[in-house]
């Protein structure tokens, strides 16, 4: 079962830099907003990213119109910046207006957190993904970002 996370893990992580040397930010391993003490990191992905032993791990239906959203909290005041857990909440809002709500899944594996969710689109769809996370402190944390997503 180690082995498994390890190869899970490792399947993430690079799903994540190939995102990132392809179309996103590269700073410190992947995109973030700072908010407070607080780094929010995000990802969204179309889930043909994934491979179908991960996409069924996580219960993320694989489709060429269904993407997913990652999320994870950083505490910047702890050293090595460890994950954290908090209550996530987003919707995703496309430029007509179309609000979807997103429903978060906590995902721990080892000392990462992760929080995903899945978004359905229609070819050359963009939204502004908006989410929120209150961490055990009671800490509120807003970030948004826009995604465009491609049926591959």
């Amino acid at each position: 079962m180690r082995a498994f996370l390890i190869n899970l893990s490792l399947s993430l992580f690079v799903i994540a830099s190939c995102f990132i040397a392809n179309f996103g930010h590269a700073t410190e391993g992947g995109q973030f907003q700072q908010s407070g003490r607080f780094q929010v990191h995000y990802m969204a992905l179309s889930s043909t990213f994934l491979t179908p032993q991960v996409a069924k791990t996580y219960h993320i239906k694989r489709s060429r119109y269904n993407a997913f959203v990652n999320i994870s909290v950083l505490d910047t005041l702890i050293d090595g910046n460890p994950s954290v857990k908090a209550n996530i909440t987003g919707k995703a809002v496309n430029l007509t207006g179309n609000t979807r709500q997103l429903k978060f899944k906590e995902v721990i594996e080892g000392d990462a957190i992760y929080y995903i969710a899945e978004l359905p689109f229609r070819n050359d769809e963009q939204f502004t993904i908006l989410v929120s996370s209150t961490n055990s402190d009671g800490l509120n944390s807003k970030i948004n970002f826009k995604q465009q997503f491609y049926a591959e």
